[in-house]
């Protein structure tokens, strides 16, 4: 469990292809503090195990599934990734309920820089976007963020204050890119309890 708070911004330094998955190797200063193989760690929303702990870096491995509905798929050399360790028992909850189990990739739509703060537009699934409700909270790339507007076409619209923007890698997003997208766990679970809710 996570809150979607970014601890800080990694580098992938190398990725290996495997047979149905993919290794990756992350450099990082923050998270790897008090990092152990067998924990879990956050990578743009989605949630790994780390593999090994390395100097100034860790390993993980992304398998299929993970592969089929992130974006680390698409991580190269050099990619940025915002990184999360788990929660620990009795801290404080900044953000929101975050379980680190992406939903699905969303499209950035736009981004509008307004001076104090940007505004930023993906297009989600329609399945997350049931779930979602104006003012609430959503995830990308493993931010917690409050949704701003949601559109009958599934386009969410949050606001990044400075602030996120400059500890995220929210500010490389450009329109056409791609992002984790992790509805609210709260939502999720009252839009099954709750089938013919719109």
């Amino acid at each position: 469990m996570f809150g979607g708070i970014v601890e800080e911004v990694g580098t992938v330094r190398a990725t290996r292809e495997m047979d149905g998955a993919r290794e990756l190797e992350i450099d990082a200063k923050v998270v790897v503090e008090d990092l152990a193989p067998g924990a879990s760690i956050s990578l743009d929303g989605a949630c790994h195990t780390v593999v090994d702990v390395l100097g100034g870096g860790f390993t993980v491995n992304s398998v299929g599934t993970t592969l089929s509905r992130t974006v680390a798929a698409d991580y190269t050399e050099g990619s940025r990734v915002n990184l999360e360790r788990a929660l620990a028992v009795g801290t404080r909850l900044d953000g929101h309920f975050v379980q680190g189990h992406v939903d699905a990739v969303g499209d950035v739509i736009g981004v509008e820089d307004l001076g104090e703060y940007r505004l930023l537009d993906v297009r989600i699934a329609s399945d997350v976007a049931s779930a979602t409700i104006l003012h609430g909270s959503i995830t990308f790339n493993g931010v917690s963020l409050t949704v701003n507007a949601i559109s009958d076409d599934h386009i969410c619209q949050v606001a990044v204050i400075p602030y996120t923007w400059e500890h995220t890698n929210l500010r490389m997003l450009e329109p056409g890119g791609r992002v984790n997208v992790e509805g609210d766990v709260i939502g999720k679970y009252v839009r099954r309890m709750l089938p013919d809710a719109t």
